[in-house]
């Protein structure tokens, strides 16, 4: 993110907080010892999302320095609501015009010399348009976490046993009623006839003489590309469960079969005299004194996996596609209400601020379900 200014503000303090965070989960996505980091694949597409929302917190702070608009969830997710994503979306679109309406740097600059040669006075609309344009000209470059960021395949092999290709397919959604980003990613096999004639050898392996440009934008299936975006967008509501997101796109596509549904969500964040959806938290992170060490953040990965496919039936009077049927843990009550199969709880912490919660002797309690790392020193310990 970029360099921050004193944290002297509510608002600073925040965006020194978030900053901090975002960049130790990016060391912890690095470090070898992490879980995410043994799926190396997966490890990149979260380290992906995790830096377009540091994009996007870069340009809601540039478009501070001429707007005063922003707002967070203080009492729930911690993150910014959901107009804010709206707007910065908006900005995105418009940005190559707006730009063309607003005079170019150096030209600026000097007028904001002449400005205060003639006037002895500090060109404030001049800097404003400065700010304006210097907001507009990171927002253009594009990677921040947009509403929807449309799915994108990254993998592409043969299940030997169904010679079918499968797909490993991301996508990401920033839900607006629970403010918080969601990471997506599916497994999916592919049944349509002509995909299996291109893709599949007949030893079951991938045609290596068909050029596969990875990563491929959307569905790598291009007769069900768009159909799949229109599926993402209804059906990346955190609301949902990912079972039944699984299972709506089991029975909306019939040739598409999910094998394994992730669903990342990253938050609540936690930020001392800023976020208050934990009081007890909060109060104890109140007493660090660094206030950019002053903050915890959460995420949940939750994956629903196929645990059997029902063959397709053909009949003389009717047919059925095949079908998945998907384990749901419910010998877990956690689990069973997340409709999915295994589910993990992290939370990444600064030491100075897990010192305070040991000293308060409130580890076990904050701490109870989650895998707990703390980043110092650049360095992230896992499982304390």
């Amino acid at each position: 993110m970029k360099a921050q200014r004193s944290a002297s503000t509510p608002v600073d303090r925040y965006f020194a907080s978030i900053g901090a965070a975002l960049d130790g989960l990016g060391v912890f996505l690095r470090d070898d010892s992490s879980p995410l980091y043994k799926h190396g694949l997966i490890a990149r597409i979260v380290t992906e999302y995790v830096q377009r929302l540091a994009t996007s917190f870069d340009c809601w702070q540039h478009h501070l320095d001429y707007a005063k608009s922003f707002r967070i969830s203080r009492a729930e997710s911690g993150f910014p609501v959901f107009q804010n994503v709206l707007e910065l979306e908006n900005d995105r679109r418009t940005a190559k015009a707006r730009l063309g309406e607003i005079a170019d740097p150096a030209t600026l600059r000097e007028e904001m010399a002449d400005f205060i040669l003639r006037h002895k006075a500090f060109p404030a609309e001049l800097q404003q348009l400065m700010a304006e344009r210097l907001y507009l000209e990171k927002v253009q470059e594009g990677h921040v976490f947009s509403p929807l960021v449309l799915p994108e395949t990254v993998k592409v092999s043969v299940n030997p046993k169904t010679m079918r290709p499968y797909y490993l397919v991301h996508w990401g959604a920033f839900d607006g009623t629970s403010n918080l980003p969601l990471v997506y990613s599916v497994m999916v096999e592919d049944s349509s006839t002509d995909l299996v004639k291109l893709l599949v050898t007949k030893d079951g392996k991938l045609d290596s003489s068909v050029d596969i440009p990875l990563p491929v934008g959307g569905l790598l299936n291009p007769e069900l590309a768009r159909e799949f975006d229109a599926f993402v967008e209804r059906n990346s509501a955190y609301s949902l469960s990912p079972s039944t997101i699984a299972t709506n796109l089991d029975t909306d596509f019939d040739v598409l079969h999910p094998k394994q549904l992730r669903r990342i969500v990253l938050g609540p964040f936690y930020s001392a005299g800023i976020t208050a959806h934990n009081q007890r938290v909060n109060h104890i992170l109140e007493q660090v004194a660094d206030p950019l060490n002053a903050w915890l953040l959460t995420w949940t990965i939750q994956d629903v996996y196929s645990k059997a496919e029902k063959p397709a039936r053909k009949g003389l009077w009717s047919s059925e596609p095949a079908r998945e049927e998907f384990h749901i843990e419910t010998s877990d009550l956690e689990a069973a209400r997340m409709g999915v199969s295994a589910y993990e709880k992290h939370a990444l912490i600064p030491h100075e601020a897990y010192q305070a919660l040991y000293a308060a002797g409130e580890t076990e309690s904050v701490f109870k379900g989650y895998q707990t790392h703390i980043i110092s020193g650049g360095q992230v310990i896992t499982d304390v």
